[in-house]
């Protein structure tokens, strides 16, 4: 499904110094419009976005980080695209060394993350975030990471820990904001409190400045510092800041220290930052409804699978999936270059019900498999069989 963001033109690249506000424009820039300004130019510089909507919240979630002991809540930056080299890293790359503190997570472990955080927290990064939650079994094995992530979202949400030789309790904080960046989407908990970036790969003739560490940071930690120099002073009326959101909810607190910074910013920033807002949440809450119907349109193909099958008391995922990938009238031969996969089946049916099982079929064969019984109460909630007529004929 095509975002509505690529309707956007590409407008050329902002020159260190130059503001986004017009030339018609009588008011000159504050030093928080110039800074904001050269920051979305650098971005500019070395990363394709997929949109201006992207460029404008990434340039205002890492102004955002300067100021985190003032905020309620802690947003996230998912940097997410669909294959390698996507530009991912690259952006990453910058958001390092413009962002407050940063402190890199590649294979760090919860408890080494949580013992980082302190009262004026880092702000923490971690790249390839796909070989943390990249698959069901990597997942579990870092569901403390998952749960340090989703904590770190609002203030006073503390992990406790037994330690010390006296086995005393302690409590440590987890308030941070957090970039990731990886192949996929993270798992819906973190996604929900993301401004999320959906990466792409360039296209023939989009070009951008090679990044090389020696020679560019020092830009960038120039940049950073004057960041620094504008919102320190503004640490108090950022705190008491009540921006108005064109968002509620969840979708409110993880944007409002973005359009807080906006607002402290004036000029054109104000504007693109709610544009950016309403624009990119609706997109991901478009997505979030078609992966529901995505699934909902699987429960109903299953149960004509089972039916085609003469409705078995179970079928085997082998076969299921066989039938499935044999419609050339549904979603599934075209899921993947393989089709609907094992792992693709369970992802759709998480919400829906039990995951497949070894079983016993007919001829001795084990296989793993679903039985009918599994998706009644699915079936019943989502997809029920129209009522019988009750008319009959005089």
């Amino acid at each position: 499904m095509p975002s509505p963001e690529d309707a956007q033109p590409t407008c050329p690249p902002l020159a260190i110094g130059e503001s986004p506000i017009s030339p018609s424009d009588p008011a000159s820039p504050s030093e928080g419009d110039q800074v904001l300004a050269d920051l979305r130019a650098q971005f500019r510089r070395y990363v394709v976005l997929p949109s201006e909507d992207a460029l404008t919240a990434v340039t205002l979630w890492v102004a955002a980080t300067h100021l985190q002991t003032a905020w309620q809540h802690a947003p996230r930056l998912a940097i997410v695209g669909p294959a390698k080299r996507c530009g991912k890293s690259r952006l990453l790359d910058v958001v390092t060394e413009t962002a407050h503190d940063p402190l890199i997570t590649v294979n760090a472990s919860a408890a080494a993350v949580f013992r980082s955080i302190t009262d004026n927290p880092p702000t923490l990064l971690v790249d390839e975030a796909d070989t943390l939650f990249g698959s069901a079994k990597v997942a579990e094995k870092n569901e403390e990471m998952r749960g340090l992530l989703n904590a770190g979202h609002q203030r006073n949400r503390p992990t406790l820990r037994v330690s010390g030789p006296n086995h005393e309790v302690s409590k440590f904080p987890t308030f941070a904001m957090a970039a990731l960046a990886g192949i996929g989407d993270l798992p819906d908990t973190i996604m929900d409190r993301s401004v999320v970036v959906r990466m792409r790969r360039r296209r023939p003739g989009e070009k951008v400045a090679e990044f090389r560490t020696v020679r560019d940071t020092p830009v960038l930690h120039a940049l950073r510092d004057r960041l620094v120099g504008w919102l320190a002073p503004l640490h108090a009326e950022a705190m008491d800041l009540t921006p108005t959101m064109p968002v509620e909810d969840r979708a409110a607190d993880t944007w409002q220290p973005l359009i807080a910074v906006a607002d402290l910013a004036g000029g054109h920033w104000p504007h693109l930052a709610r544009a950016a807002c309403q624009a990119m949440t609706k997109y991901e809450a478009e997505q979030d409804q078609d992966n529901s119907s995505l699934g909902i349109r699987l429960l109903g193909d299953i149960r004509r699978a089972f039916a085609a099958e003469g409705n078995p008391s179970a079928l085997r995922t082998s076969r299921l999936l066989d039938i499935l990938n044999q419609d050339d009238e549904s979603p599934w031969p075209g899921y993947t270059d393989k089709g609907l996969t094992p792992r693709g089946l369970q992802i759709l049916l998480k919400d829906y019900t039990s995951s497949a099982t070894n079983r016993r079929f007919p001829g001795g064969v084990q296989a793993r498999g679903f039985t009918r019984l599994q998706f009644a109460d699915a079936w019943a909630r989502y997809c029920p069989e129209p009522e019988p007529d009750s008319t009959t004929a005089a």
